[in-house]
């Protein structure tokens, strides 16, 4: 996607050819800086820290990881090490096992000189895959929007559509084009008339700060509004559908994605606003049905609810960023990072086969031979 007019993807392979660069998303959107990776521990703290983040994403920087991993050591005792130290640095997206996995299947068998050489490979390919599959579902998302646009009462036809969405799902939370985000990016490049609703999506503000700034760079008219607004939009009649992500989807149709989603949905539900989930089959746990009960739910620091961090705006401060304390000192915080949308809540889902009602069936209808 664009930045100031030049395309960007969130990852890439350095032209030393042994090193993975990133954009550091700690820094937007007051600062646009990338940081290069040199070593598995590297790549675990950058997805550890939310340097890189988003599921797809995850697990494309995982891979690269143990390419990484394998460059300096091709042992099989090595690729287990890096294998468990990067499976923990985030417990609930799936996608990062789901690539790890593919990379140890594929270097495993090899000669260990072998291996960082077919890790640099597939890592590529598992890149330009997400890509593949993000735009695809753009285009299923697409079909979505103009079929509601189409809906929409004479009165209405010269407004915008307006579409809701939770946290970020866009080109920085994967390779590029995004999943939730997609069917938006290519409705407006359509011509389409699109507005977007974005959450701030307390308490790293990932909608408030990489949303928006994505959507600016890409020129697609948004608003941002705080995470309890939502409801009162589709109230009002201001919402035509909600779109969001999803980190871990059960073979159910439950969708696990930003603290915050299962209660749009729960609003969307009581308002009769269709509410979509877009996701790509890596996304999906076949292992697990019920979310609320299988799905480990990531608890991060408290310090990301009794802080905020933002930029200066102090003349003295020359703009740097900072942090700020928004709580009393003896006040406790607690952050779970995830919560589960049971499938009964979930018009669709969009994924890069098609869209599926939430269902072990639907689901089934599009990946039955996977």
């Amino acid at each position: 996607m664009n930045i100031d007019g030049t395309a960007w993807r969130t990852i890439w392979l350095e032209k030393d050819g042994h090193s993975v660069g990133v954009i550091d998303q700690t820094q937007l959107p007051h600062k646009f800086s990338t940081l290069k990776l040199s070593n598995c521990q590297e790549a675990a703290t950058a997805i550890r820290t939310m340097v890189v983040r988003g599921a797809p994403l995850i697990g494309v920087t995982g891979a690269y990881g143990l390419m990484l991993a394998l460059q300096e050591d091709p042992s099989d005792d090595a690729l287990e090490a890096a294998f468990k130290q990067l499976n923990a640095t985030r417990p609930t997206a799936v996608n990062l096992r789901w690539a790890l996995k593919r990379i140890r299947d594929k270097v495993k068998p090899l000669q260990p000189a072998k291996r960082a050489e077919a890790a640099r490979a597939e890592s590529a390919l598992i890149a330009e895959e997400d890509v593949a599959m993000c735009e695809a579902i753009g285009n299923h998302g697409l079909a979505i929007i103009q079929k509601l646009a189409a809906g929409r009462p004479s009165v209405r036809q010269q407004e915008p559509i307006q579409v809701l969405t939770h946290c970020n799902a866009g080109w920085l939370a994967t390779v590029d084009w995004g999943t939730a985000l997609a069917p938006i990016y290519k409705a407006h490049r359509a011509g389409l008339n699109i507005h977007v609703w974005v959450d701030e999506t307390r308490p790293r503000n990932q909608g408030a700060s990489l949303t928006a700034y994505e959507l600016g760079r890409e020129g697609v008219p948004h608003t941002v509004i705080v995470d309890n607004a939502g409801g009162h939009l589709m109230q009002q009649g201001y919402v035509d559908a909600v779109v969001v992500g999803s980190d871990r989807t059960t073979r159910s149709g439950d969708v696990c994605n930003k603290i915050g989603t299962y209660l749009k949905a729960l609003a969307a539900l009581d308002n009769g606003v269709p509410f979509y989930v877009a996701l790509p089959g890596s996304t999906i746990d076949w292992s697990i049905s019920d979310g609320v009960a299988e799905i480990p739910i990531e608890t991060r620091s408290a310090m990301e609810v009794t802080h905020i961090q933002g930029r200066n705006n102090n003349a003295s401060s020359n703009n740097q960023l900072t942090t700020v304390q928004l709580t009393p000192n003896q006040s406790e915080g607690f952050n779970p990072a995830f919560d589960v949308t049971p499938a009964r809540l979930v018009t669709a889902l969009i994924t890069e086969r098609g869209v599926a009602a939430a269902s072990e069936t639907g689901l089934m209808e599009l990946y039955r031979d996977d």
